[in-house]
């Protein structure tokens, strides 16, 4: 059951787990339109750049890391510092029981007490797992990039969602930590 399983923020020594986690969606699959499977360090470089500006959580399943999720720039331009860019990844065969849920909960109220406004994912296509995910969490549709990402011989197009970070009026938010 997801509340059974711990979500905490993530630190260096579980960039290995993460790095491990990710490895099989960037060599296997277009839902990372990275090609080559970042090393432990670049992950921990990751992970320590998310947690300085954003945040990133990870899900332990018996002790073990099993999924992660975190935060990262929407867009460089300045008047974008208040959106972010949100992505949640879990082990293989961990579809559904939760995870996703359990770890965007915990992402989303973190980015919020730090100031950001309004979360954005992309999802590569098709992929219903994460289009149902997304939805169930309260994102809706943005718009879709059509064939803007070439990845296992054939081009991807990515759906844009977005949903607010807690109940903001429209007033001029402090400065997020950039």
């Amino acid at each position: 059951m997801a509340s059974d399983w711990p979500v905490r923020d993530a630190t260096g020594d579980d960039a290995q787990r993460c790095q491990e986690i990710y490895t099989p969606y960037v060599r296997d699959t277009a839902i990372s339109f990275e090609t080559e499977p970042p090393t432990t360090a670049q992950m921990a470089d990751r992970i320590e750049a998310a947690l300085r500006d954003h945040a990133w959580v990870v899900l332990e399943d018996g002790g073990r890391v099993a999924g992660y999720a975190y935060g990262a720039p929407f867009m460089v331009r300045a008047a974008y510092r208040w959106s972010v860019s949100v992505s949640v990844y879990t082990e293989p065969g961990r579809r559904r029981p939760g995870a996703g849920r359990a770890l965007y909960t915990a992402l989303f109220d973190r980015l919020a007490a730090r100031g950001f406004r309004m979360a954005f994912a992309g999802i590569v296509l098709p992929n219903e797992a994460s289009a149902a995910l997304h939805r169930a969490l309260g994102f809706e549709p943005a718009g879709t990039y059509r064939r803007v990402g070439w990845k296992l011989g054939r081009w991807h197009d990515v759906a844009w969602s977005q949903r607010p970070l807690g109940d903001h009026a429209d007033t001029a938010p402090p400065d997020p930590p950039h």
